[in-house]
């Protein structure tokens, strides 16, 4: 193929930096979802590449970085309350999850110049190295956009959701992106699959993106503690308050009943189709993929069922969210491995 590095040396080295890379983004995603649960994110009101690198070094610059978080809509309505300790607390969230992400972007392009210097990678694997690197770039710049949403003249009291789930399905895309780029590197071995099961692949695989979407839409809104009784949503299969008064249409993505039921329903699909892949791949070449993919989705299904009746307790939730980056690795490599030959052969061309 020709975006192979250029030596069996070459290869062995560049898939251990991007499993690498993908284990910082996998730890980053999570220290993203633990910032959003401890209401972290608003802590730091400006976005400095360079100088916001360092924490606040004395009590004075503590006492600025106070201040100019006393401005926030977030601290005069919600947290008018709040103790210097307790804002240090929501401070080191928001200040480790923005050094994680410059750690990230240093190993990455550390990793590529390197790789350029020894000569082992030609252009095309550059290229998709460059789209890698870029797609970190731009993840730093939609966080700022996701924060700056909560900041100034509004009255949120968090990052705005559409913003969230933004950040957040760009966060799964690199990470996917680094997982389709290992194994084309040669981390595995495809199977020959028919046509229906490779379209099911990528629905599957589209499903999966669905549901993360809609489980940045609850995390969003804070609408994972509103119903916890289940099967039912407040007595009944359909809560009442499903339709918002004064939301309308926009129920769908901005009200709290809503996003949680429909997260609720697009469970029970994926799991019905994760399930019906598993059972017609039975005895083909691709029967453990599906069956591994499927077996997440019903243990990520398990997990949502009892984060979801316990309150959804932070510790819970965040292992919730692990689980499900996980579902959507399995199904990222679900598809790689039932490519279609016609597929490779266009690719490859």
């Amino acid at each position: 193929m020709t975006h192979m590095a250029k030596s069996p040396l070459a290869d062995k080295w560049i898939r251990r930096w991007l499993v690498v890379i993908a284990l910082l983004v996998y730890a980053m995603i999570l220290i993203g979802g633990m910032t959003r649960l401890t209401d972290s994110g608003l802590s730091i009101t400006e976005w400095d590449v360079i100088g916001g690198t360092l924490p606040p070094l004395s009590e004075h610059h503590w006492a600025e970085e106070f201040a100019k978080y006393k401005q926030t809509a977030e601290f005069q309505q919600q947290n008018y309350n709040m103790t210097f300790g307790e804002f240090e607390y929501i401070y080191w969230w928001e200040w480790g999850h923005r050094l994680f992400g410059r750690l990230i972007g240093l190993i990455a392009v550390g990793g590529l110049v390197f790789f350029l210097m020894r000569n082992w990678i030609g252009r095309a694997l550059t290229a998709r190295l460059v789209i890698l690197i870029a797609l970190g770039g731009l993840q730093g710049a939609i966080g700022w956009w996701m924060v700056s949403s909560g900041i100034g003249d509004t009255d949120r009291l968090d990052v705005a959701p559409y913003r969230l789930m933004t950040h957040f399905m760009l966060a799964l895309i690199i990470i996917g992106y680094t997982v389709w780029l290992w194994l084309d590197l040669g981390g595995e071995r495809r199977f020959k699959t028919s046509r229906l099961l490779s379209v099911l692949s990528i629905a599957l695989l589209a499903l999966v993106s669905i549901q993360m979407a809609s489980g940045a839409l609850v995390a969003g809104l804070d609408a994972g503690r509103t119903y916890t009784d289940w099967p039912l949503m407040d007595g009944a299969f359909l809560p009442a308050s499903y339709i918002q008064e004064g939301l309308g249409i926009r129920s769908l993505f901005e009200g709290l009943a809503a996003t949680q039921f429909n997260h609720r329903v697009l469970a029970y699909v994926l799991w019905g189709a994760a399930l019906g892949g598993a059972m017609l791949a039975w005895g083909k070449p691709a029967a453990k993929p599906f069956a591994l993919l499927a077996t997440l989705v019903t243990a990520q299904a398990a997990w949502g069922i009892y984060t979801l009746v316990s309150g959804a307790p932070l510790e819970l939730a965040i292992i919730h969210q692990a689980l499900g980056v996980i579902v959507f690795i399995a199904a990222v490599r679900l598809v790689w491995i039932t490519r279609s030959p016609q597929e490779l052969q266009s690719a490859t061309s």
